[in-house]
């Protein structure tokens, strides 16, 4: 379709060289978008398809002036930013009785200082364009529902509701920004959290729609938020988590009535 069509359009998608990230890139690319992406290291394989790579920028996200020479890079490039996805983020899981102020400052820096000097650096840009523009922030459940052995991780990606609330507002109409609140998704290191084969079956037995999400799942829809087909859309939380996860108390409960009510 026509409006699916980013040829002559640049993304800029931080954390882009594996994971959610490599997904989202990669459907941009085959969309026809120039793509940019950065992270402190490069992709151990290039980020391509379709016969088209992205553009790597070395950067550290919670820099704001490596934050700058990235959209800078863009700018040279391609002449434009049309749109940014701050997917950069994460945390290992930390007591929350115990977590040092020092690794609770790198986590919020990381998930929500990072994306908000990202908008504030592409904001010119796209503000300048007879286009606009558009920004992603890629949230988590784990900002909408308690987050056990991550306070710091689960408060900054609450955080980003907020934020993108915000800018929507105040940088209307010709920046959109929109947060994708991402569910339990399969990348390359997913058998750090939910085991072998077997455990990740296991865990996507508890959400909605069976199965736990894979990068496309969602880059599809950050495809479609970034294009002309959502141009009505900002400020709002897409939830991309296959239906939730079910309650806990399905799964203990013994009361018939409960199980037939559910």
């Amino acid at each position: 379709m026509e409006d699916l069509d980013f040829t002559g359009k640049t993304a800029i998608i931080t954390g882009g060289t594996k994971g959610l990230g490599r997904g989202m890139a990669t459907r941009f690319l085959t969309a026809g978008a120039d793509v940019v992406i950065c992270a402190r290291r490069p992709p151990e394989e290039p980020v391509a398809a379709d016969g088209r790579e992205a553009v790597f920028a070395a950067a550290d996200v919670r820099d704001p002036e490596q934050v700058a020479g990235v959209v800078e890079a863009a700018v040279e490039r391609t002449g434009r930013v049309d749109t940014l996805i701050n997917n950069a983020g994460g945390a290992p899981p930390a007591d929350s009785a115990t977590v040092s102020p020092r690794f609770n400052e790198k986590i919020v820096a990381l998930n929500l200082m990072a994306p908000m000097a990202f908008s504030q650096a592409v904001y010119p840009v796209m503000q300048n364009q007879d286009s606009g523009g558009v920004i992603l922030n890629i949230s988590s459940v784990s900002g909408i529902r308690p987050n056990p052995m991550g306070i710091a991780y689960g408060a900054a990606k609450a955080g980003l509701l907020n934020l993108s609330e915000t800018l929507a507002v105040e940088w209307g109409p010709k920046i959109r920004v929109l947060t994708v609140t991402v569910g339990l998704i399969v990348t390359e290191d997913a058998h750090l959290y939910y085991g072998d084969d077997a455990g990740i079956a296991a865990v996507g037995e508890t959400i909605a729609l069976g199965r736990m999400g894979q990068p496309d799942d969602v880059a599809d829809v950050c495809l479609f938020l970034a294009s002309p087909m959502a141009r009505w859309m900002s400020g709002a939380n897409i939830k991309v988590h296959g239906g939730g996860e079910k309650p806990a108390y399905l799964g203990v409960s013994t009361g018939e009535v409960a199980a037939e009510e559910s």
